[in-house]
């Protein structure tokens, strides 16, 4: 029987250890995932003692049977030099029911050398975070954010009393981000939270976008968090390129539930250790940040498909339903106020207010539940009363010169 060493860790430095781990080219694995396939030896026997270390802690959060269980599962390991780990609050049942398991018992180390190359490789992010805000500033977001968004106005409470909390207890250190779990139909407003918040908080550059919807393989966590070490490829993973061109602390997470196991852990180590770290080890400061994710499941989808241990994360939960009218008349009217203003900027010949009122006749807003399609429907009514009305005006094309960019493109451009 090949004897083992264990090892402790506190919870406050298991991201430090897994970091530092990470650094010298090792995964930490939990034991669940051997105690799922234990009648499979080849998992055992092309198992990697020197890119893996496993976490049994496991075995004392969920099973009964420890000593048993564990003899069956943790002998299979042939080489000493494999290196189990757990959390220190079981530490005394462990030493018990796993004697026969391990000869030692020990404490993980941080070396004081990997706390000085940890700081040195920490991004620092300068941005605008809804922490940041002055009282009277937090105000002005409010009537901004209830302005801007259509609908959902107990949403907009509820998120409103959440911001407040979420201010106090992260001044207090006790809570690092706000994040929101928006379900409901394509198309009734779930992104457009994320985009509103961004606006509100002065955000010039683009929103800190990640479409799960392309994260579906078993490999999709190199591509959002960077390649290993020795793999072809980019070494920056999506979300890092992301946040790193942000301006405003706001990460949209769009179609959640599209992708898979591994991501989801990611995201539930991300809003307990407040910071995304990417592959190289290389970490960013969340503390502040809003993330919101969205998808089109419903709430019996929600509990089936995502784990209590993820949901219990979200600071906020909720169901998007349809609009009303009378607020997707409000969109309606702010959007061709806005189309027109650009337009206005961006042309010669200006549109006046007949022209505002005139698209509005067109727009029969009942017809429409998804949002997305009605914004398309603006920018087509637009379109063609603009072509239809006034392309000699603006026909592009010299005699003299190649010809330019045609008017069509010019104002699908603008808009």
């Amino acid at each position: 029987m090949t004897k083992h060493a264990l090892l402790f860790f506190e919870k406050d430095s298991f991201y430090e250890y897994k970091e530092q781990k990470f650094t010298e080219g090792y995964t930490i694995i939990s034991i669940g995932d051997f105690l799922i396939n234990i009648a499979d030896e080849s998992i055992f026997q092309n198992f990697d003692y020197k890119s893996n270390i496993i976490d049994i802690s496991a075995l004392a959060a969920g099973y009964k049977e420890i000593q048993l269980i564990g003899e069956q599962v943790l002998n299979k390991f042939s080489e000493h030099e494999t290196i189990f780990i757990a959390d220190r609050k079981y530490e005394e049942v462990l030493r018990y029911e796993l004697r026969y398991c391990f000869d030692t018992f020990g404490n993980v180390e941080i070396p004081d050398s990997f706390q000085q190359v940890k700081q040195n490789k920490k991004t620092k992010v300068k941005l605008r975070r809804i922490t940041d805000l002055e009282e009277h500033e937090l105000e002005v977001f409010f009537q901004k954010f209830r302005e801007k968004l259509y609908g959902h106005e107990k949403f907009k409470d509820d998120f409103e009393g959440l911001v407040k909390s979420f201010r106090i207890f992260n001044k207090l250190g006790e809570h690092k981000i706000l994040s929101l779990f928006l379900m409901g139909e394509s198309g009734v407003g779930k992104t457009e939270v994320a985009r509103t918040i961004h606006e509100c908080l002065d955000g010039k550059m683009k929103l800190a976008k990640v479409n799960f919807g392309n994260y579906s393989s078993e490999f999709s966590l190199s591509s959002l968090i960077g390649s290993a070490r020795g793999y072809i490829g980019s070494d920056d993973g999506e979300i890092f390129i992301r946040v790193r061109n942000a301006d405003v602390g706001v990460i949209l997470i769009d179609e959640f539930e599209k992708s898979n196991a591994t991501l989801f852990n990611y995201f539930l180590d991300v809003l307990e250790s407040g910071k995304i770290i990417s592959s190289l080890a290389e970490e960013i400061d969340l503390d502040g940040f809003i993330i919101v994710f969205t998808s089109n499941i419903n709430k019996e989808d929600f509990l089936n498909r995502i784990s209590p241990e993820l949901r219990s994360r979200f600071d906020y939960k909720g169901l998007f339903t349809l609009l009303y009218n009378q607020d997707k008349r409000k969109f309606v009217e702010f959007r061709v106020k806005n189309i027109i203003r650009k337009f206005n900027l961006e042309f010669e010949d200006k549109l006046d207010e007949s022209v505002y009122k005139y698209i509005l006749s067109l727009i029969n807003v009942s017809k429409y539940n998804n949002m997305r399609d009605l914004n398309k429907k603006i920018k087509r009514v637009f379109v063609e009363y603009v072509v239809s009305i006034q392309t000699t005006k603006y026909e592009l094309i010299s005699t003299t010169q190649k010809p330019k960019t045609s008017l069509l493109k010019r104002i699908l451009g603008t808009i």
